[in-house]
This record gives structure tokens, C-alpha cells and sequence, in this order.
């Protein structure tokens, strides 16, 4: 993990103060230097490949933490968990040489639509983002930057648009863009060619020439801001998670006092298995305790007399399908597992 606050000159030579001033937070002043709270963590990263002279051999590199950010959003802009002043990025980063460039980009492309289907979204908008009007860089920069996406959006055969002036100050991007519940679009994930970190920061690789030669930094999150994607997931499931994604998956739900232990031995089964359980230990009568759980959304329930003690059976309940009839203990959680 890379640090929360750096000194000034960071941001500095990354142009962060110059371009992206607005939105940072007001500078420290600590033992009479000036500090910043990071807005983003690339400079970081950058520092990280400087540490020591790499190797061609050695690319692509790629590096990637849970990096907390923190950014000055006016407070008329302050939206629920969509938009927020501190917020946590699964951020990484590759630097790569110029034949590597559109594979590496294809395959953050290729991460994101695994994710993002996994999570149910299946469509999203797919914007190109290009050079905006405060930025570092030359033309031609830009402009090789930008084909290297373009060139990986047309491997991946996807529709997009193109968003004038829309890129950051560093680079252009594309930005896949999920809807919430009411259609209103939200940035989630992205991937950024950049030129210019690596210009800034005097990074250099060992060709095989044996010259001193620039790598090409993509910078790409997936999920983006984690708590703007997991507000949108809330949103649009109702809190109603696949079962693999349930905070608890699987609650017993005992008849009597008596089969608290039969209980507690599937529960300890079912943990063992990977499963998140839990026991409705409050002795409501079992309408309520069903009503409970599926107000609670959770997925799948079993039900716990003293029939099944007998039998080693459990009468299973789903939240969306109601009754699915006796199972034995080992074939439910081969079913849930």
C-alpha cells in the first residue's frame, strides 16, 4: 500500500498541482514542509519502477494495491456512496513496452467484462475519452496514446463513443460506464495510456540494444471506486445478492430448543465448507423466523425440527422459489457449494 500523504514536490513533478489542482484537498504544513493527501496513487507506483534500473526482460510490470484517495468534490456534488471525498480504488498499474501496449489493454478490457458480468452487468456504455484542455504532452504523445486504445477496442470488436476533451491530464482512457437503478450512468471501469508519468518521473528500461529507452504506463481499475460500485449493486439488486455474493447464505432455522446442537453441528459443517451460516438463535416461532430471513435476503434457509434430527434431513427454503423439499445435510451444501 503506498502512503496516504506525500510531500508536496510529488505532486509537483507528477503536474498533479498544476492540472489537477481544483480537485485536490489544501496542502499541510508540517515542520515547515508543504504535504498533500494523494488524490491518486500513481505517483507512488512511479516512485516503486524508479527504485532500481529494469530490463526489458522485466515488462510488463504490474503493480496493484486497495488504494484509498481522497479528492475535494464541492458539497452540491455529494451524492450517497456514488460520490464521496474519500474513496478506495482496486488502482494498478502496468508499464509495458510499445509492442505490449494493446495486449496489456486488451486484457484489462477482457478482466473488466469478466467482473462486470459476474456482478450481472452485462451492458454498459463504452466511452473513449480523449485529451482534455489543461494537459502535459505533446501532440504526437496523445495521439499515439489514443490509438493504442482505439487499436484495443477494435481487437475487442466493441461499439463506443467518444468523449471530446473527456481524458485525464496525464492521458487518454476508456471508461466503461454502468447505470444505476433509475438509468443515471456512473463511471466504473478504466484504463489510461499514459506517456507522460513515465516522462516526468525520468523512468527508463535496458533495451536489448542496451539503450536506455521510456515504458509505457496504463493505469486501470476494475471495480473503480469500490463504493460507488457496491452503492450501484445495492441499488439495483434491492440488497438481494446471488448466493455467492450473500453475506450470509445459509440460516437454520430450529423448531424447538432441542435441536440447537443438531444445529450447531451443520453450521460448524457448512463453515467448513466456505459457507457463511448463521443460527436464528431468538426462538421466534418459525413464521416469523422465515419472514425474518427473507426480509434479511437471505437466500436459503433451513428449517430444523425434530423430524430432521431424526432423519439427518433438513427441509431447505429459498428465498426466491419457497419450499425445495428434504435434503440430507451433505447434498445440501454440495448443492450451495
Amino acid at each position: 500500500y503506498s502512503p496516504h500523504i506525500a510531500n508536496l514536490d510529488l505532486w509537483k513533478t507528477s503536474g498533479h498541482f498544476d492540472f489537477y489542482k481544483e480537485d485536490m484537498f489544501d496542502q499541510m504544513t508540517v515542520e515547515d514542509e508543504q504535504y498533500q493527501i494523494k488524490p491518486m496513487n500513481c505517483p507512488f507506483h512511479c516512485l516503486m519502477y524508479k527504485d532500481q534500473m529494469r530490463s526489458y526482460r522485466e515488462l510488463p510490470i504490474r503493480w496493484g494495491e486497495l488504494g484509498t484517495v481522497y479528492r475535494y468534490e464541492r458539497s452540491g456534488t455529494l451524492h450517497g456512496l456514488m460520490r464521496v471525498r474519500g474513496f478506495t480504488q482496486d488502482d494498478a498499474h502496468i508499464f509495458c513496452l510499445p509492442e505490449q501496449l494493446q495486449d496489456e489493454i486488451v486484457g484489462v478490457l477482457d478482466l473488466a467484462e469478466k467482473i462486470l458480468s459476474r456482478f450481472g452487468f452485462n451492458k454498459y456504455d463504452v466511452m473513449l475519452s480523449t485529451r482534455p484542455e489543461k494537459s502535459v504532452g505533446s501532440d504526437d504523445i496523445w495521439e499515439a496514446a489514443t490509438a493504442g486504445l482505439e487499436g484495443a477496442l477494435k481487437a475487442k470488436g466493441w461499439d463506443y463513443t467518444v468523449d471530446e476533451g473527456g481524458g485525464a491530464f496525464y492521458g487518454p482512457k476508456i471508461d466503461l460506464k454502468i447505470r444505476d437503478a433509475i438509468g443515471r450512468q456512473w463511471q466504473c471501469s478504466t484504463v489510461q495510456c499514459d506517456f507522460n508519468l513515465p516522462e516526468r518521473f525520468d523512468l527508463e528500461y535496458r533495451a536489448a540494444s542496451g539503450d536506455r529507452e521510456r515504458p509505457i504506463m496504463v493505469h486501470r481499475a476494475i471495480f473503480g471506486s469500490i463504493e460507488r460500485f457496491f452503492g450501484i449493486l445495492v441499488e439495483n439488486t434491492a440488497g438481494d445478492f446471488p448466493l455467492w455474493l450473500a453475506p450470509v447464505q445459509l440460516k437454520l432455522l430450529p423448531v424447538t430448543d432441542s435441536v440447537q446442537d443438531f444445529c450447531a453441528e451443520v453450521a460448524a459443517k457448512a463453515k467448513a465448507r466456505g459457507l457463511r451460516v448463521e443460527v436464528d438463535r431468538g426462538m421466534d416461532r418459525l413464521p416469523k423466523q422465515i419472514r425474518n430471513a427473507e426480509k434479511a435476503r437471505i437466500p436459503i434457509m433451513a428449517v430444523v425440527g425434530v423430524k430432521e434430527v431424526e432423519s439427518g434431513t433438513l427441509a431447505v427454503r429459498s428465498r426466491k422459489n419457497g419450499d425445495l423439499g428434504a435434503f440430507s445435510v451433505d447434498a445440501l451444501l454440495d448443492e450451495l457449494t
